[in-house]
């Protein structure tokens, strides 16, 4: 920090200097509704004071001297060789009603004595987007420095305005930008969707991505950096939303500047899939032929009473893995897994970690799987706890918590896919609804909620209604195994599973109560209008206690309860 910094200013005590002042320009722009922006004078001399930072260059022997004076800096990278250095600053003017992400910034490249280079990009404030979710903002973005390269920055500018009502052939184009800066960047691609990534892997092989949100569509591209002129290759045009077809990422290792680049030997590069499937979840490696593009499966995970998660390749020419593996009871531990031991069990894993499991009170909880169906036809599914040692002959009825998040599809066979695997080691987290089984509650975690809109249709065009179907499938696939009482059921959500939430309670009658965490209401004012009701949703839910809400089904601070809704 700097040495001058001075104190913050308090609102209570100093009042701001200069008035707030608005411009309309009379463009229209649909921002979201942010919290926690600036609101005045005081919030903006308060902002840069805490942003504001000096570089400092410190020595292996803990000397330090000053490289870079104060200023507001967002990020620091160097070249992959080490001679150059990428600061990322953010300038003036703040904004009241976005986010600092859209605030102005200035990328300039020096050297280690901290010597500007070049000012490589400068970012206006940005307060006006185009509608939609593969809208970007004109101009240099996502800049970074090529892995593969000594000092070689990459950057993408959109070729349709950033607007993706614009219709053009193509939406992105991907640049390269050799140090020392004095030439024009040169051309490596143009995608036909959003820019959504690259792996740099050498001279001639690199990978890159685009995406287009409204159709969910993912394509992959196999270019040769070294010749612009050569059209791509595209080795994947998929549903990213279809999990079921995911054909893995491209495994990396760290070259000789130690950044990761892709794998590659003897012209075949390597792709880790997480093996999901309508069968379970089968983790595999595929090898692929750069120049035929024929793949050939090395490797593919056989458990069905424990998961192996692949996490890397960290011998090629060895065949040595990295891998973890866990179930419902046996913590996630990690293994050395050897491709070339044949069916040698004994000698195909090592283990690295032997962590004991610290959940016990869980351990001997119920835990499954359901899969079921909605009226329309939409397979769903959810994670199904009981607390130990419930008799499911007896079958006593219990009270029924249901925790979820609505997703959006364009396909009802996307929605129907499922990533659940009863193998996954329980794992409560903060705020996890699974801590209520031990306190004699079933508990459906992350149950499917696919809100689902085909064709020109869009998902939230029929929200409501399809909200109410998943959650009564939901209670019904409980209610037919002859565990709950239908008459004390609950529903939670974080964040849009609190929109999800109050609107539940609001439209349906399923529900004792519920509770709304963080929730993310105010972008949809129309769909939480509450017609029959006799109190008006609150604000954000923040804060809440749980057992209070699933005890008592009151209002909590900022709990919503339904049937009828109460204030208080």
């Amino acid at each position: 920090m700097p040495k001058n910094r001075t104190a913050l200013l308090d609102n209570s005590k100093d009042l701001p200097t200069g008035a707030i002042i608005s411009n309309a320009t009379g463009s229209v722009s649909q921002n979201r509704t942010y919290a926690d922006l600036l609101k005045n004078k005081n919030d903006e001399a308060n902002f840069e004071n805490l942003v504001t930072s000096e570089l400092v260059k410190v020595s292996l022997s803990g000397k330090s001297s000053l490289f870079k004076k104060a200023d507001m800096y967002e990020d620091i990278s160097f070249s992959p060789d080490g001679k150059f250095l990428l600061l990322d600053t953010l300038q003036k003017p703040f904004s009241y009603i976005v986010p600092l992400d859209r605030f102005p910034t200035r990328a300039t490249v020096t050297d280690l004595n901290g010597k500007v280079i070049k000012v490589v990009n400068e970012t206006p404030l940005n307060e006006i987007m185009p509608k939609g979710f593969s809208a970007v903002a004109k101009g240099k973005r996502s800049m970074g420095w090529r892995g593969d390269k000594p000092a070689t920055l990459y950057y993408v500018a959109a070729l349709d305005g950033g607007d993706p009502a614009n219709k053009t052939e193509f939406r992105d184009e991907l640049f390269q930008w050799n140090a020392p800066f004095d030439q024009e960047p040169v051309s490596l691609l143009k995608t036909q969707q959003r820019f959504s990534g690259v792996v740099w892997g050498n001279d001639k092989v690199a990978i890159a991505y685009d995406n287009w949100y409204d159709t969910r569509n993912l394509k992959t591209y196999l270019f040769n950096p070294s010749a612009p002129s050569e059209a791509p290759r595209v080795i994947g045009d998929r549903n990213m939303q279809d999990i079921y077809a995911d054909p893995g990422r491209f495994e990396t290792k760290r070259n000789e500047f130690d950044r990761r680049v892709l794998a590659i030997e003897d012209g075949k590069a390597y792709l880790i899939g997480a093996g999901h499937s309508k069968k379970g979840q089968f983790p595999f490696i595929d090898e692929l032929d750069l120049a035929s593009l024929k793949k050939n499966r090395l490797y593919q995970s056989a458990y069905t009473d424990k998961i192996e998660n692949i996490l890397s390749i960290e011998d090629l020419k060895k065949g040595k893995v990295l891998v973890q593996l866990q179930s419902k009871t046996d913590y996630p531990n990690f293994y050395f897994r050897d491709l070339k031991a044949g069916d040698q069990a004994d000698k195909q894993l090592t283990a690295i970690t032997r962590f004991a499991n610290p959940f016990l009170g869980l351990k001997d909880v119920s835990k499954e799987v359901i899969k079921y169906k909605r009226k329309d036809g939409v397979e769903l599914s959810g994670t199904l706890y009981l607390p130990a040692g419930y008799d499911k002959t007896r079958k006593e009825k219990l009270p029924l918590l249901i925790w979820a998040y609505p997703a959006e599809y364009k396909d009802k066979n996307s929605a129907g896919q499922s990533t659940h695997n009863p193998n996954q080691f329980t794992f409560p987290n903060y705020g996890s609804f699974v801590y209520w089984v031990a306190k004699g509650y079933a508990v459906l975690d992350d149950a499917a909620f696919p809100i689902i809109g085909e064709g020109k249709t869009e998902p939230n065009d029929n929200f409501i209604p399809q909200l109410v179907d998943n959650a009564e499938a939901a209670i019904n696939a409980v209610d037919q195994l002859g565990y709950i009482d239908r008459q004390r059921v609950a529903v939670g959500g974080h964040s849009y599973g609190a929109f999800m939430t109050a609107n539940l309670l609001t439209h349906s009658k399923l529900f004792a109560c519920g509770i709304a965490r963080s929730g993310a209401y105010k972008p949809y004012p129309d769909a939480i209008r509450l017609p029959d009701r006799t109190t008006q949703l609150l604000g954000n839910a923040r804060g809440i206690h749980q057992d209070v809400a699933l005890h008592e089904c009151r209002q909590n601070e900022n709990t919503f309860v339904a049937g009828p809704w109460r204030s208080g």
